[in-house]
């Protein structure tokens, strides 16, 4: 299922506090790169990945179960075929979105959110969106599609 630019805009404006799945700390990876560029604009990132104690200067967990706070989206960088149990993991959290990365398309996981209340979003990279929306591509010359100096037809 599709999400809107007025979805996508509403989920980002009220996320405060984003758990990264799979967050690598290695900082040419492109779950570091966007949990960076989140840090950057505010948001709280809780690092997900058993295999690190700390990255980007926060506790890192190695699951979703063990965060002891509440967390507004799951942002999902690991291969489509793990996400069930990592969606399934974010309504127990209590999350309000699930999001899963450029290339990940779990629908079973996508249906299980949004009947959980969750929105969901599959095949889509949230540092791409924030900036596409809130103004951060703009200064390299891409075209966002957000604003247009054309007529309707």
């Amino acid at each position: 299922m599709t999400v809107d630019i007025s979805s996508l805009r509403r989920i980002l404006r009220g996320t405060r506090t984003v758990a990264v799945v799979g967050l690598s700390a290695e900082w040419h990876r492109p779950s570091h790169f966007v949990a960076k560029y989140l840090q950057q604009h505010g948001y709280r990132v809780i690092p997900v990945n058993p295999r690190y104690p700390e990255i980007l200067g926060e506790r890192c967990y190695a699951s979703l179960a063990d965060i002891p706070e509440p967390v507004d989206m799951v942002d999902v960088f690991r291969r489509t075929e793990d996400v069930l149990p990592i969606a399934q993991q974010g309504v127990a959290l209590g999350a309000k979105c699930l999001w899963q990365q450029i290339g990940v398309k779990n629908v079973e996981a996508d249906r299980l959110a949004r009947e959980a209340g969750l929105d969901s979003v599959m095949d889509r990279c949230v540092k791409i969106e924030h900036a596409r929306l809130f103004g951060g591509l703009n200064w390299v010359g891409v075209n966002t599609r957000v604003i247009s100096a054309k007529r309707p037809i």
